[in-house]
């Protein structure tokens, strides 16, 4: 059993080059439109996708990708849809593809179904950022199962236990956070996510990272893959597919991609 996220990792380190990971909401703004903008971005040089699921409490998300999620919903889309998106996508790319997910949308929909359906779909895997490994036991347990990866996240506040915790249930990457406030591009990613990833290797320094919250520049993108494994590109992405299109995001993405490759 092998994760096809840490293959690209462990490639990309190989041949000495960084990783950029982008995130996208599925649904966004219609489902036949997220499909393609994945696909343009996969195309455009990122290396893992992050599909992100429109929930109607978005605690960890910034303004941006709040919105979009929101217009998503508003324009019908629902969960059960991402499975068949994903599907199509993975159909036509051999980009790994996580799908990012609160967990009370999984729960609802029955963890064991939604991992088959996940995996069916040709998905690598779910990153989960308010579920803590020790309340994670059932979805351990099917991960484990189908083969599937399981991103946790680690963040400044994170106790030397609790990391200890997220690396040894981590599957994939480690997701280190960067600041304790939500998602947005912001001018300077915190020194702490150098702290969080330095947590991360002094448990396990095989274990991957990949840092992400207020990554937006080719120059940020570049620094983060200095000292991490990769770096997650969020907002940026959806606030220039809003006002640029599906022509500006490939734009941003090829600069993005460019600046580890």
């Amino acid at each position: 059993m092998s994760s096809r996220v840490e293959k690209v990792l462990v490639e990309n380190k190989r041949i000495n080059r960084g990783s950029l990971i982008a995130y996208y909401p599925i649904g966004y703004p219609s489902l036949d439109e997220s499909v393609k903008a994945v696909l343009a971005i996969a195309k455009s040089g990122a290396d893992v996708i992050e599909l992100g699921i429109p929930y109607s409490d978005p605690v960890m998300d910034g303004l941006v990708i709040q919105e979009a999620t929101q217009e998503a919903l508003n324009n019908g889309f629902k969960l059960s849809q991402l499975f068949g998106a994903l599907k199509e996508i993975t159909s036509k790319t051999s980009t790994p593809i996580l799908v990012m997910s609160y967990w009370n949308p999984v729960l609802q929909y029955g963890v064991e179904r939604f991992a088959t359906e996940l995996k069916n779909a040709g998905g690598a895997g779910l990153i989960t950022p308010d579920l803590i490994p020790d309340e994670a036991s059932e979805w351990i347990a099917v991960s484990e199962k189908l083969d599937l990866d399981r991103v946790f996240l680690a963040t400044p506040s994170s106790s030397e236990n609790r990391i200890k915790s997220t690396v040894n249930n981590s599957r994939g990457f480690v997701y280190a956070v960067s600041t304790m406030g939500i998602t947005g591009a912001r001018e300077e990613v915190d020194a702490l996510a150098k702290r969080v990833v330095a947590g991360v290797r002094s448990v396990d320094p095989k274990t991957f990272t990949a840092v992400g919250i207020g990554i937006s520049t080719p120059e940020q993108v570049r620094d983060v893959n200095s000292y991490a494994d990769g770096a997650i590109v969020g907002s940026a992405i959806v606030k220039t597919y809003k006002t640029h299109g599906i022509r500006g995001l490939k734009k941003l993405v090829k600069k993005l991609a460019k600046a580890v490759h």
